[in-house]
């Protein structure tokens, strides 16, 4: 009698403990994937359910077990070192492979170690610095499959600003990375002709948030690099006042080949995204996914008064109230818009020209054009 009821108890506690681990891992799956629940187990176990929007990605984790993810890293960027040790971690605790941990250099800030990625088999390239490290990286996986990821760790990290990425939250930029969504976006292209030799090269730039010639070149190329380091972003600011007496020049655009426009102005932008640090909305209507480039022409006169009627402008169009049509004729500053997939744009004297806040030198004619959903990033999942 005693063997039958040892047997029993065992088979007993046996079952308990299996059922416990089953409940136990059912709850863990359940936490990640909600659907692949049985709906019994899920009223059960009390499991929520999610949305279709996180639902569709969370089947889209399922095929990134093996996921080979690349960083590309600027390594002057104070915290890299500690950074690599966070992303090793991350990596090993959801069992990926061993990344690939590239370092940019002078003579190649991003793209020649984006490609050397792409050619060992990564899935998804990191840009680990500033906007030229983010930029420099996209030059080389615009037109891909492969996803870039971003941390950023620059003075403007403009296109990360534009994607809503958190931009102090080191561990919410890694899940981003390693868990994010992917989506396609648009990648805008400068092709650049010089005045004269000495003041840069022709050729064709890649940008994601925004290319222009003037006053904004003018102060990309004046910040103080010790004072970016001080006060970020507000160092552009304090660069563009002294270029506030500059003179204007004059510009000749035309949109899609159309019928071109000469006029008297402070800075042309070709925009991909319209938003600056600082909560500033320069082009609210930009849209990296509108597969068009919006154009933007500023102008201020009037000394002072000109230029504090512009930025309250800027900033009242980012509150969504534009310039009245009735008053344009008495106001001492303008912003005009357009849209389309191409520009063409001509200065009557050599003008500095930028690519999402890199100096290119001195142009006198550029053409710009939209990439529609040439580029996968990776964003946080709602």
């Amino acid at each position: 009698m005693i063997w039958p009821i040892t047997l029993g108890v065992s088979a007993l506690v046996i079952a308990v403990i299996a059922l416990t681990l089953a409940i136990t891992v059912v709850r863990r799956i359940g936490s990640r994937d909600p659907l692949s629940v049985p709906p019994f187990w899920r009223r059960m176990l009390r499991i929520k359910p999610i949305s279709a929007a996180t639902a569709e990605h969370t089947g889209a984790l399922a095929g990134r077990e093996r996921q080979l993810i690349a960083f590309v890293a600027n390594p002057s960027k104070n915290g890299v070192a500690e950074l690599r040790e966070r992303a090793m971690r991350a990596c090993s605790e959801r069992y990926l492979p061993e990344p690939l941990w590239l370092h940019t250099t002078v003579e190649d800030p991003g793209t020649g170690q984006a490609a050397a990625a792409i050619a060992q088999g990564a899935d998804v390239v990191v840009a680990i610095g500033g906007d030229g490290t983010v930029r420099a990286v996209a030059d080389a996986l615009a037109g891909t499959d492969v996803a870039m990821g971003i941390i950023p760790m620059g003075t403007g990290n403009l296109f990360a600003r534009n994607l809503d990425l958190p931009l102090t939250d080191t561990t919410a930029l890694l899940r981003t990375v390693l868990e994010g969504a992917d989506q396609r976006v648009d990648v805008g292209y400068m092709d650049v002709e010089r005045a004269f030799p000495g003041h840069g090269e022709d050729g064709r730039h890649l940008f994601l948030v925004m290319a222009g010639a003037g006053m904004d070149a003018e102060m990309v190329a004046s910040a103080d690099a010790t004072l970016k380091k001080r006060v970020g972003w507000l160092a552009y600011f304090f660069a563009a006042i002294e270029h506030l007496g500059d003179k204007r020049m004059k510009v000749t655009v035309a949109v899609d080949d159309g019928p071109s426009t000469t006029t008297e102005m402070r800075t042309v932008l070709l925009a991909n995204a319209g938003r600056l640090p600082g909560g500033l909305q320069l082009i609210p209507d930009a849209s990296i996914t509108d597969g068009e480039l919006d154009i933007a022409t500023l102008d201020a006169r009037g000394g002072l008064v000109g230029w504090t009627e512009l930025f309250g402008s800027v900033v009242a169009q980012g509150a969504g109230i534009k310039q009245s049509e009735v008053l344009r004729a008495w106001r001492t500053s303008r912003i005009d818009h357009a849209r389309a997939k191409s520009v063409s744009i001509e200065m009557e004297s050599p003008q500095r020209v930028q690519v999402d806040g890199e100096s290119l030198g001195r142009a006198i004619r550029l053409r710009g054009h939209i990439e529609p959903a040439a580029l996968t990033v990776r964003i946080p999942v709602d």
